[in-house]
Formats: C-alpha cells, sequence, structure tokens
C-alpha cells in the first residue's frame, strides 16, 4: 500500500468512524450497547498498538547502536548531543511561550458557562510519579530487558548510548555484530510495513469508540477551547515549519509533506509512538543519515514533545480563566519557567500533559480540579499533540543532520 492510498484510507475510515460512532450514541442512548461497543471495538485500536509497540524497542535500540557505533568517537557523540538538547530547550521555551501568548489572545475560558467540579474533587492522575529525583533514578534502567519488556524508550536509548560507545571502542572486531544489528532494523521496519495494513481499522476501532463513548455533543461543549487549541498548535506548526527552514531552506516543505502520513497517523491514533518506526523510515529517506536519525528521533520522543509543552501552559490558563482567576504576566512566566523543568520529567508517566498540569495548578493556588474540566475532551486535543511531537522530532532530526553535514540531497 503506497503513502497515498494510506491516507485516504487513514482519512475514510476517521470519517466513517465518526459516523458510526455517533449513530452508537444516537440510538444506544439508555441502553449498555454503547459502552459495550466501545469494550470490544476499542480491542482493534489496543491490538494495533500492541503491534506497533513491539517493534519499537527492538528498532530502537537496534538503530540507535549502529548510529553510535558508525559516529565513532565519544567527542562526536558529545557534540551531536549538545546540539541535539539544544535544539530541543530552544523549541520547548518557543512552545510553552507560544502557548502562553495564544491562549492570552484568545481568551478560550472566558465566558464558558460549566458547572466547575469542586475544589476537593479527585482527578484521579498520579503526581507522585512527577518530581525530579525520581525522574532522574528513572533514566538509568536496572535491566535493559525489564526496560524492553516497559518499553522505555529513555532507558533502553541510555543503555544503547554505552553500549553503541563500547561497540565502537572494539574496533573491527565488533563489525560483524553491528552489521548484524543493522539487519534487525531493516527487519522491523520491515515488520512495520505489515502492521500499517492495519493502520485504518485501528483509526476507525480508536475514533467510533470516543464519539460512541462522549458522543459529538461534548465538542460542541468544549468548542471554543478546542478551536482555540488548534488554532495555536496550527500556529505552533508554522512557527517550527519557519525555524527549520533558517537551516534546511527549501527543503523544509519537503520533508513537512513527507512527514504527513506519520503525522496523519499519530493525530488519527492519538499515539507518536504509532508513527514512530515510519516517521524514522521517512527523515531516512529525506536524507538524514542513519547514525544521526537513530539517535536524535528516540531522544526527541523523550525530551522534545512541542505539542505536549504548548498544551501545558494552554490549559493552565485556560483553566484559570475558567475560574475567573487573574493571573498576572509575572506569574505566567513564572508558570512557563516551572513547566519547562518539570515536563522535562514525564517521559514514562502515565497521561504525561495532565499529570505536569495537575502538579502546576496546586503551585499556583489554582484549583487542580479544574484538570476534570479538560478530561472529557483530552484524547481529541492529545490528537493534535501528538501529530506535533511527529513533525516537531521530524525536523529536528533533518536540523541537526544539517548541522552535523550529514544530510544528504
Amino acid at each position: 500500500m503506497n503513502s497515498k492510498k494510506l491516507t485516504n484510507f487513514i482519512l475514510g475510515a476517521m470519517v466513517l468512524g465518526v459516523l458510526v460512532g455517533y449513530l452508537v450514541n444516537l440510538y444506544g442512548a439508555g441502553t449498555s450497547f454503547p459502552d459495550q461497543y466501545v469494550l470490544y471495538i476499542s480491542i482493534l485500536t489496543d491490538v494495533f498498538l500492541r503491534l506497533i509497540k513491539m517493534i519499537i524497542a527492538p528498532l530502537v535500540f537496534a538503530t540507535l547502536v549502529v548510529g553510535i557505533a558508525k559516529m565513532g568517537d565519544a567527542s562526536t557523540i558529545g557534540r551531536v548531543g549538545l546540539k541535539t538538547f539544544s535544539w530541543f530547550i530552544s523549541m520547548s521555551l518557543v512552545s510553552l511561550l507560544l502557548g502562553l501568548v495564544m491562549v492570552n489572545i484568545l481568551h478560550p475560558g472566558i465566558g464558558v458557562e460549566l458547572t466547575l467540579p469542586e475544589i476537593a474533587a479527585n482527578t484521579g492522575l498520579n503526581k507522585a510519579s512527577l518530581n525530579f529525583p525520581d525522574f532522574v533514578r528513572h533514566i538509568f534502567p536496572v535491566s535493559i530487558f525489564d526496560a524492553m519488556a516497559k518499553n522505555e524508550i529513555l532507558q533502553i536509548v541510555v543503555f544503547a548510548v554505552f553500549f553503541g560507545v563500547g561497540a565502537a571502542g572494539m574496533g573491527a572486531r565488533a563489525d560483524e555484530f553491528i552489521r548484524n544489528l543493522d539487519m534487525l532494523s531493516h527487519i522491523m521496519l520491515k515488520i512495520t510495513t505489515a502492521v500499517m495494513k492495519m493502520a485504518p481499522i485501528a483509526v476507525f476501532s480508536a475514533v467510533s469508540s470516543v464519539i460512541a463513548e462522549n458522543g459529538v455533543s461534548i465538542l460542541m461543549t468544549y468548542g471554543k477551547f478546542m478551536l482555540s487549541f488548534y488554532a495555536a498548535i496550527f500556529t505552533l506548526w508554522i512557527v517550527i515549519i519557519l525555524i527549520s527552514s533558517l537551516v534546511l531552506k527549501n527543503r523544509t516543505w519537503t520533508l513537512v509533506k513527507m512527514l504527513r502520513e506519520p503525522a496523519l497517523l499519530a493525530f488519527t491514533t492519538a499515539s507518536s509512538e504509532a508513527a514512530y518506526p515510519m516517521t524514522l523510515e521517512r527523515v531516512e529517506r529525506f536524507g538524514c543519515k542513519n547514525k544521526i536519525a537513530s539517535f536524535v528521533l528516540p531522544v526527541g520522543y523523550s525530551f522534545n514533545l512541542d505539542g505536549s509543552m504548548m498544551y501545558c501552559t494552554f490549559a493552565a490558563i485556560f483553566i484559570a480563566q475558567v475560574y475567573g482567576i487573574e493571573m498576572e504576566l509575572s506569574q505566567q512566566l513564572l508558570m512557563l519557567l516551572v513547566l519547562m523543568i518539570t515536563s522535562k520529567g514525564i517521559a514514562g508517566v502515565p497521561r504525561a500533559s495532565l499529570v505536569v498540569i495537575a502538579a502546576t495548578l496546586s503551585q499556583f493556588n489554582l484549583p487542580e480540579a479544574g484538570v476534570l474540566l479538560i478530561l472529557g475532551v483530552d484524547h481529541f486535543l492529545d490528537m493534535a499533540r501528538s501529530a506535533t511531537n511527529v513533525l516537531g522530532n521530524g525536523l529536528a532530526t533533518a536540523v541537526i543532520s544539517k548541522w552535523e553535514g550529514e544530510l544528504e540531497g
């Protein structure tokens, strides 16, 4: 199935999913049918995501070790790492700041007439999982097998860096092993091609189950908030593309077009992980050398979540607006700095963005229960965040490759 056909099938599956979900919600109202439908149809999405996740650990490990072994000395690895993290931190700051600006311009929470939850209401989010000491410990795996079993990308990256540096130090004696790992990565990409044929089915399942459970009316209730956030995300896309074009010049739009399918897949499944193998394949086809792409991309999935960054500031200020709480500019900027630090600890945390927001609200005397206001539509917002994360990481990989003189074409 070529990329154009896949795109059309995914878009068609999304439209059909909305229609079927609406009919199930409408005609099954007052019965247990919508719940039963969601229970069984969501199996298709779960199976697809499990198949994708089964590929990620061996793919990340194999490509990263091969890439680092090909880089050679530790100074090259350090240089690439410094450039990578400098870009990630800069783009995180841009995303957080733009979210702050857009929410103050659009005022999505002003005039929203919703029944607010009790201040003491429980969000059900585990904020205890978000603290710096635990995050630092979490980076380093106790066992690589445990990290792979749990798909802990950051821990796999750390082990792969050590392994790759060790393999590079072995010289010619490790060449055969490195070639075998390179073959493993190509096998994983071949499996990805087969699994991707299930994507339209998974998309139909994901979209129809969400609509069947919540109904289309929830989109109307939160319409202003959602439209404002999507406008902000669209603005972020333009900013990311323009900044990247300063390095990539007129090739930027070529890469954006090539990232269309993985971004669409991430959007429709609300999972940037689902698009990882395809994103890696596209940036390498664009001209990024494997040794750079295999390092930047998996690290970006832990540290360069542009869409999630924007959502943190946007949603936090939205909650303040809904409650009628005025926040001075100095308080908002302080919140931005706090989010800049705490958001780097979200790798591996379930519902990471919501956890960060809940933890931040309490620090600024904002009702944590305000998170309950956005829980109902978080899936639809996560779709935009996931697609943005794919775009941001794809462009970041090309930029670092260009800086290193490793971009072909």
